[in-house]
This record gives C-alpha cells, structure tokens and sequence, in this order.
C-alpha cells in the first residue's frame, strides 16, 4: 500500500510514523500484548482483548480501507501429504479396478469362488488380468490339440498315505471327489484288473530289469536265457473294487511281486485322475477309512463294484 492510515493519530504523528515505516521492508510485527492507542487527546487507550495485529510495511500490496490478515499456512506436513497422494492412487485404483476390470476376469474371479480346480490354474494371479491370460494360455499350451476335449479330471494331486501296509493282506483305498458314475466305477475297476493281471504274468520283478539302465542308442542286448530261469514273482490274490459314496477299496495280496508295483499303479492312477476321474487321496493299509461300513452292500445307499 502505498500509505497506512491510523486512525486516532493527529497528522503529525502519522509523519512520524511513515518516516519509520518506510525504512522497513516487509516486516510484520506481532504482539500477544495489549496494543496501546492514542488518541486525539493524549489519552492512552488500551484495547480489550489481547489480539496479534500487524503494522504494513509500505511496500504491501494491501488496499485502503482494507484490513491485514495473518498468513496460518496450510496446516499439512509432509506426512501428510504423503498420505493423501497414497489415498488419491489407492481410490484411482479402485476406479480402475470397477470400469476399467475385463469382463472376462471378472467371470473367472467369481468361478474361482466355487472351484478349486480353477483356482489351482489360476493361482496368485486372481486380481491381475494380465498374468490371469498367461495362466490360461499356458494351461492351452499344456492340453495341446485335446483343448476341445473335455476334461472330467482333476488339476490338482491327489495325496498318497500309508496306514501299516501289508503287501499280503491289505487294502487300497480311493477317496473321489463325489460319488462316481458307473462309468467311472467300470474305467476305474479296469485300471485295478489291468495292474492284477500284469501283476499275476510276473510283470512286477525287479530279478530281470535288464534294460532298465541300459541306452537304446548302442543296440542293447537282450539276454532271454536269463530272463527265462529268474525266479518267478506274481500277484496272489485280489478282491472286486468296491465303493460307497465317494469311497472305493480293493484288498490285496501281492504276493511274490516286487514293491516297485506300487510305483506302476500310482503312476497310472496320476493320469487317470489328471485326465478322467478325480482322486482326492490314496491310502494303503487301515481297515476303517471314511464312513465305510462293512454290511452296507444296497445299491440303494450308494454301493456300487467292478467285478475283477
């Protein structure tokens, strides 16, 4: 402003004044005192309330008339305005993630609700659709040509326990993911006859591996005297596959064969499960399992076998 006026103070005294001010630049004076006024008449009058008020410098660009106000700042840290920047990206995000999610991801968040099998492909992907297409390209790439095929299996591993097995007198349990049609009970009861009869023919001995170790590639030699006079090995015994509900059993007696039949059948009870027919777990040994009960042979309640 280019003047200050101050009311009360004879003509004289605001020369004063001015001479003064002048020489001060910028600088705000503030006081928790009571301001003391003279007026007219000498007399000093002090105000009231004690109030920080501000003395213009001559160079403040502040109007007659008008009156001074204090500057309080902003009132925000650094903190804080760090804080307001993470909620603006966090709200920016969720924008993001409501108009601009594919609708394609969306439908395969919410399948991932109600199916662990879809969850296993998808993973830690769920949210990112990006790495959700990646998961699904690779799960094409795996299928291959039988991509139209559909697939009643399972995606994930079924797990594999042993309950103080006997390999002469024991049972073998399935437990499936829901009570199987007489289409499983038939592919499943002929996985089990198909190992029993490799097993009865002497297929599980490891006496006569003789090209296990061996390279194809150097024309191997095969020695049939020997394979002829090893000792025999072969399955005993076995029952008709049994199932209630989602459980199945088979009771065996392997005999003379090798342990190594163990490995065959769970290697071939892998790609059923993978491919065709669901198995949650594998128990071999124990004589009560589940909610088996060992009179309950009515159709009715859910019994169902594969006659080996």
């Amino acid at each position: 402003m280019k003047s200050v006026k101050m009311w009360g103070f004879s003509n004289q005294t605001q020369t004063h004044l001015h001479h003064h001010l002048n020489q001060l630049s910028t600088l705000a004076f503030l006081s928790s005192n009571p301001p003391i006024i003279f007026n007219n008449c000498n007399h000093r009058m002090a105000m009231k309330n004690p109030t920080a008020f501000v003395i213009a410098a001559a160079n403040d660009n502040v109007e007659n008339g008008s009156s001074a106000v204090v500057s309080k700042g902003s009132g925000t840290t650094a903190r804080g305005r760090r804080l307001l920047k993470v909620r603006e990206e966090k709200r920016k995000r969720e924008y993001d993630r409501l108009h601009k999610y594919p609708s394609w991801a969306k439908v395969l968040e919410d399948a991932c609700k109600d199916d662990e099998e879809l969850r296993a492909v998808l993973g830690d992907s769920i949210g990112d659709p990006e790495l959700m297409r990646k998961r699904v390209e690779e799960r094409v790439r795996k299928k291959g040509n039988n991509f139209q095929k559909s697939k009643t299996g399972s995606v994930l591993s079924f797990k594999v326990s042993f309950r103080d097995f006997n390999p002469l007198d024991s049972f073998i349990w399935f437990e499936l993911y829901g009570s199987p049609a007489d289409r499983d009970v038939d592919l499943i009861g002929s996985v089990i006859q198909s190992w029993y009869v490799m097993g009865r023919l002497g297929a599980f001995n490891s006496s006569n591996m003789q090209l296990a170790n061996s390279s194809m590639e150097y024309d191997p030699l095969y020695d049939a005297e020997k394979g002829f006079n090893v000792m025999p090995s072969s399955f005993h015994d076995i029952s008709d596959v049994e199932f209630q509900d989602n459980w199945g059993r088979v009771w065996v007696d392997l005999g003379t064969s090798d342990y190594f039949a163990v490995d065959v059948l769970l290697n071939c009870l892998t790609v059923l499960s993978s491919e065709y027919l669901g198995i949650q777990q594998i128990v071999f040994g124990g004589r009560q399992i589940g909610d088996w009960e060992e009179d309950m042979t009515d159709p009715e309640f859910g019994y169902k076998y594969f006659k080996i």
